[in-house]
C-alpha cells in the first residue's frame, strides 16, 4: 500500500506487501512482550487509562513510513509500556494488519487529509484506490480528460475494466519473507546491499528472456514489451519511491546522469517495484484482457524469481562502513 509503501523508500512505503501488495509489510502480529508477565494479562487498574482520542471500530489517517493510509482501528490494548492500536489499512489484505502507537494516528478528517497534502508528505494520503485501474477508454492526445468523458466511457466502452477491479499479483511466501528480511536489514539492521549488483535487473531481464525461449521456444512481443515497460518504471520509480533513507547517499554516489539504475541494482530493489507496480499503473488505460495479461506475466516473473532466488538475491547485507572500506 506498496504498499501502507520503511523508515522506508522515497515513499518511505514498508514495501514488505502482500501484492506488492502484497507490497507491504509484516503484520506486526509478533510484536508480543518478552517479559514473562505479558502486560495484556495485568489487570486494567494497574493499567494507565488510554488516551481516549480514538475507539475501536473507528476509521481513522494511520501512519506506516512517513505515509498515512486510511484504516480502521480493530483493537486497543496495552502493549510493550505504552498503548497500542491494532489497526486494519482499508481495501488491504488482513495479512497487512498491524499494531502501531497514538503517534502514529491522525483523525480521518477533512482538515487532515488536506494537511498532510499541503505539507507533502511523502504522497499525501493512500488509500487502495491506489490499486484500482482506472475505467476511462483510451484516448488521443488532443482529448481532454473531463468527467463527463469519464463517465461517457463507462456507458460506452464494455471492454475497459470495471473500476472495482484491482490489479494484483500473488507474491510468493518466500519473496515475501525475502521483502521482509530487506526491510529489517536496511531500516533496523543499518546495512545495504553491497553494489554493484551481479547479476543486476538487466541481467535478470534477459535471463527472463533466455527462460521464455528455452521454454516455448520464442518471447512474445507483448511479453517483451512487457520487460521493457518493467526496466523503464524501475529506473524511474528508484530513486522516487523504492529506496529507503539510509540508502540514498549509496544511490548518489553510485547512480550517475550516464548511469541507469537497473545496471547497478539488482532483484532485492526490483522485488521492491513489484509492491509499488498497482500503484504506479493506476493511470494506465487497458482493456480487461490487457489487464489479464499483463497480472499473468508479471505473476510468471515473480515465480523465475522465486524459483532462482538463491541465485539473484544477496545471501546477506553489509554494513555502511565494510562497504566503504571495500570501495577504497
Amino acid at each position: 500500500m506498496g504498499s501502507p509503501n520503511d523508515d522506508a523508500a522515497a515513499t518511505e512505503t514498508d514495501l514488505t506487501t502482500d501484492s506488492i501488495g502484497d507490497t507491504r509489510r509484516d503484520s506486526g502480529s509478533d510484536t508480543e512482550s518478552n517479559n514473562d508477565c505479558d502486560e495484556g494479562d495485568l489487570p486494567l487498574l494497574l493499567l494507565p487509562p488510554p488516551p481516549g482520542q480514538f475507539e475501536e471500530g473507528e476509521r481513522v489517517l494511520a501512519n506506516h513510513s512517513d505515509c498515512f493510509y486510511e484504516a480502521k482501528v480493530l483493537k486497543i490494548e496495552y502493549k510493550d509500556d505504552e498503548w497500542k492500536y491494532f489497526v486494519h489499512y482499508i481495501g488491504w489484505n488482513k495479512s497487512w494488519d498491524e499494531w502501531i502507537s497514538l503517534d502514529c494516528l491522525l483523525k480521518h478528517t477533512d482538515e487532515n487529509i488536506e494537511k498532510q497534502k499541503e505539507q507533502g508528505l511523502k504522497q499525501g494520503i493512500k488509500t487502495a484506490t491506489a490499486w484500482k485501474v482506472t475505467k476511462m477508454k483510451p484516448r488521443s492526445p488532443n482529448v481532454a480528460r473531463g468527467r463527463k468523458r469519464k463517465q461517457d466511457s463507462v456507458d460506452t466502452e464494455k471492454n475497459v475494466v470495471p473500476s472495482d477491479n484491482l490489479l494484483s499479483f500473488h507474491i510468493p511466501p518466500a519473496l515475501r519473507k525475502q521483502l521482509i528480511d530487506d526491510y529489517e536489514f536496511v531500516t533496523q539492521m543499518h546495512k545495504l546491499v553491497q553494489l554493484p549488483r551481479s547479476p543486476n535487473v538487466d541481467d535478470i531481464l534477459k535471463k527472463y528472456i533466455d527462460s521464455q525461449m528455452k521454454k516455448h521456444g520464442r518471447v512474445t512481443d507483448s511479453v517483451e514489451e512487457i520487460l521493457k515497460g518493467l526496466r523503464c518504471y524501475f529506473d524511474k520509480a528508484l530513486p522516487v519511491m523504492l529506496l529507503y533513507n539510509n540508502e540514498r547517499k549509496q544511490y548518489e554516489e553510485t547512480v550517475t546522469a550516464d548511469v541507469s539504475p537497473s545496471t547497478v541494482y539488482g532483484a532485492e530493489h526490483l522485488l521492491r517495484l513489484f509492491v509499488k507496480l498497482p500503484e504506479l499503473l493506476i493511470h494506465v488505460n487497458m482493456a480487461e484482457e490487457t489487464l489479464k495479461e499483463l497480472q499473468d506475466n508479471l505473476a510468471d516473473i515473480l515465480r523465475f524469481l522465486r524459483k532462482n532466488q538463491s541465485l539473484f538475491f544477496v545471501s546477506a547485507y553489509k554494513a555502511v562502513e565494510e562497504i566503504e572500506k571495500n570501495e577504497d
